[in-house]
């Protein structure tokens, strides 16, 4: 499979590219400047130059050329004000799901906050932070195209235990990045789009078995 990833250099999205490419995929990593070009490459990418925030769609989807997934892992990131939280983490995501339609995409997963909500009151960043991502996930729903939306809880560095609780609702608490990129992996590599908001902990179920039982879940719905 292709596999487009916006915010390629991102922890998570250097992880998951990793695991993707070894996997014998070929990932298509989004990344703002030159400069994280090499970081993309020493796990397996192939690095294409696009700010989300300044790249147009059109431009946008020559980039992407056919793809079968794609991720959105980009972020404004910790310290950025409200006007990058919404250029990035609400227009970007739009960019990405408009080119994604365009060139067929068949699995887009976003992923998002277990609070993300586009109806969240609050002036503070970290509000509008949270509704942008809510806003984005409900565009996404709405887009037409095959989705997930992974909420995570809390982030962490931490090693990967390999394990989570994946489903309609987590309870709060924490969750490697490691483990979230690899639960975007096998969600990837199921080729079934669960087509809502899935919530992400850290969990007693091996990755595998929880992305099979959903699947399971789903077949039977």
């Amino acid at each position: 499979m292709k596999i487009v990833i916006g915010g390629g250099r991102g922890k998570i999205g250097l992880l998951l590219t990793r695991l993707l490419s070894e996997a014998g995929h070929e990932v298509l990593s989004l990344i703002r400047s030159p400069d994280q070009t090499s970081d993309v490459e020493a796990v397996g990418g192939h690095p294409a130059i696009a700010d989300l925030e300044a790249i147009s769609s059109a431009d946008l989807i020559k980039l992407i050329g056919q793809a079968d997934a794609a991720v959105f892992a980009a972020g404004a990131g910790p310290g950025s004000d409200s006007r990058r939280k919404e250029a990035v983490d609400y227009q970007g995501a739009i960019k990405l799901i408009s080119a994604s339609l365009q060139v067929g995409v068949e699995h887009y997963v976003m992923i998002s906050a277990k609070k993300a909500d586009a109806e969240h009151t609050g002036d503070e960043v970290f509000d509008i932070y949270l509704r942008a991502k809510g806003k984005a996930d409900q565009a996404l729903r709405a887009s037409g195209l095959p989705f997930t939306v992974v909420a995570p809880t809390t982030l962490t560095d931490d090693e990967p235990s390999h394990t989570v609780t994946l489903g309609e609702s987590a309870d709060g608490g924490n969750i490697s990045r490691a483990d979230i990129a690899e639960t975007v992996a096998a969600l990837i590599e199921a080729r079934k789009p669960a087509n809502q908001r899935l919530e992400l902990t850290a969990g007693p179920t091996p990755i595998a078995e929880a992305v099979a039982a959903l699947q399971q879940r789903a077949g039977e719905a």
